[in-house]
């Protein structure tokens, strides 16, 4: 049979059909198992062995072909079917967008952040950042707290590869970390993510911490109590505000407080704080006779509900677009 005559066949019947469906069997009749070409190339076995190798050549030439033909229908079928849609379409795609569109804005976290940094910033606090994971000895052991303190079991957290690592559970470590760089006199605070399992409508396995360092030779419990009143008055824009310490516990202060605030008619606990205790700047090389030091912490997401009046944590974090566009 003329392979060329199989060709042209194949090249006007692909041309009359409109679908890919129709395609598929025009297709079948040519390359299918009981095809025209898949017929040529059974018969092949039927020639003189030194004819075989140029029939098959021929073949496998107009397959190609065939192939090729079938790929530009194909594509032709599928741009047709694309220019009717839209056409019979009641949205034209091509014209340009009708400014439906929003700017982007921080999240609230990250405003209330910033606005912490800035006020801090304004009282000679520098801002230092540092691993969210963290090895045992900075996370616990550096602030006095070794193996099996029962404080630690206040941390259940994530862990990692032989207890050697972990998420850290607070921004303490970068208290440490500070001072075996830098010597006195220092202040900073160290924003960021910490991780502790906890999960409820305050808390959050993942959440934001502030915790705040200040190591000087003159400095005292009631400077901290006046940082810490004069800070939240700013924060909330409220001179009103009042600050109570109710003493309580942590291993690398020593004494140690709550901090609440009167707030709206009403006490709120926002955080702890106290003196660092000798044991933590021994660890890092400070003379504690020589150097006092008091150190913070807050939640800066606690901050942030109180701020925005936000009862559930969880909203912070679950990406709804119609709560975070109150805050654009």
């Amino acid at each position: 049979m003329d392979l060329q005559h199989i060709v042209s066949q194949a090249k006007e019947m692909f041309s009359k059909v409109d679908n890919g469906h129709a395609l598929d069997k025009a297709k079948s009749k040519f390359l299918g198992k009981s095809g025209v070409i898949t017929d040529q190339l059974r018969k092949i076995r039927e020639l003189p062995a030194e004819e075989k190798a140029t029939a098959g050549q021929a073949i496998n030439h107009a397959k190609n072909q065939i192939e090729e033909i079938l790929k530009h229908r194909k594509d032709e079928i599928i741009e047709h079917k694309l220019q009717r849609e839209m056409a019979d379409s009641s949205i034209d795609i091509t014209l340009p967008g009708r400014g439906n569109r929003t700017d982007g804005s921080y999240h609230p976290i990250s405003k209330t952040l910033d606005r912490i940094a800035f006020l801090f910033n304004s009282m000679g606090f520098s801002v230092i950042d540092g691993p969210e994971i963290e090895s045992d000895y900075y996370n616990f052991t550096a602030l006095n707290q070794p193996q099996n303190h029962p404080a630690r079991s206040m941390h259940d957290t994530f862990y990692l590869a032989d207890y050697e690592y972990l998420l850290r559970t607070h921004t303490s470590p970068m208290q440490i970390r500070h001072m075996e760089e830098f010597k006195p006199p220092l202040r900073v605070i160290s924003p960021g993510r910490v991780y502790r399992v906890d999960s409820d409508a305050t808390h959050s396995p993942m959440f934001h911490q502030l915790e705040g360092l200040w190591v000087d030779d003159n400095i005292s419990f009631s400077n901290l109590k006046g940082l810490t009143r004069e800070f939240l008055r700013a924060f909330f824009e409220n001179d009103a505000i009042d600050v109570r310490f109710r003493p309580s516990y942590f291993p690398f202060t020593e004494p140690s407080a709550e901090i609440d605030m009167f707030f709206e008619n009403s006490w709120l606990e926002v955080g702890g704080c106290g003196m660092v205790h000798p044991k933590v700047l021994k660890n890092v090389g400070i003379d504690s006779d020589k150097y006092q030091a008091f150190a913070f912490g807050m939640g800066l997401d606690r901050l942030a509900m109180i701020r925005y009046k936000i009862e559930d944590l969880r909203l912070f974090f679950e990406n709804d677009i119609r709560f975070l566009s109150q805050f654009t």
